[in-house]
């Protein structure tokens, strides 16, 4: 990247990034801040009732280190009887400690991963893309992530496979994971701009 390009991007932040769900009554918003490869997001998801879910909204607060893998995720979802709690957090020996809102926790490696995912969110699908600059080279790799389910915040590890046959973000990211099988295109910073059957950004 030329140093006109950084200045370029650096300029673009902080900033909100919103997407729409394909073909169902959901969105979701997030105020981004970068400083290199770190990034502080705080956003939310807001979804109608659905046949595969209940109406629920889920805020989120997360924080990575400098090379953008995840420090700490803090969860909140809220359904109509009822709210709940969770965070999450990488400490220096790469272990998990994944706690609710009576302070119940554990702390667990999840398979030695530096990202978290969170179900029906294309922002944080952006996080292994950038951390490992898969937008900017063609390659394919393949990732353990702590995967968070919404909205009852089951936490478990799963792999999710990328590759990139070319560093053009616009020619897309082939994505595998345990919920699809699509390819994803990204803007110039990596983040999603559309993720079939997921998500658009507008």
């Amino acid at each position: 990247m030329s140093e006109a390009d950084r200045s370029e991007s650096k300029d673009n932040w902080p900033a909100i990034l919103t997407w729409r769900a394909h073909g169902v009554p959901r969105m979701e918003s997030v105020r981004v801040q970068l400083s290199g490869n770190r990034i502080k997001a705080y956003g939310r998801i807001v979804a109608a009732a659905t046949p595969s879910h209940p109406a629920f909204s889920a805020s989120y607060d997360l924080v990575t280190d400098d090379s953008g893998a995840t420090k700490r995720l803090s969860l909140t979802v809220t359904l109509a009887e009822r709210e709940r709690q969770l965070n999450i957090a990488r400490d220096g020996e790469n272990m998990w400690l994944v706690e609710d809102k009576q302070n119940k926790g554990m702390r667990l490696p999840y398979g030695g991963a530096l990202d978290v995912d969170v179900i029906y969110s294309p922002f944080f699908n952006a996080l292994p893309i950038r951390r490992t600059g898969l937008y900017q080279r063609g390659e394919s790799i393949s990732l353990p992530v702590v995967y968070v389910r919404l909205p009852d915040l089951t936490v478990e590890t799963v792999t999710i496979e990328y590759s990139s046959e070319t560093p053009n973000p616009a020619a897309g990211i082939k994505l595998k994971s345990p919920v699809a099988e699509t390819t994803i295109t990204v803007d110039d910073d990596g983040f999603i701009l559309d993720y079939p059957d997921l998500a658009e950004r507008i």
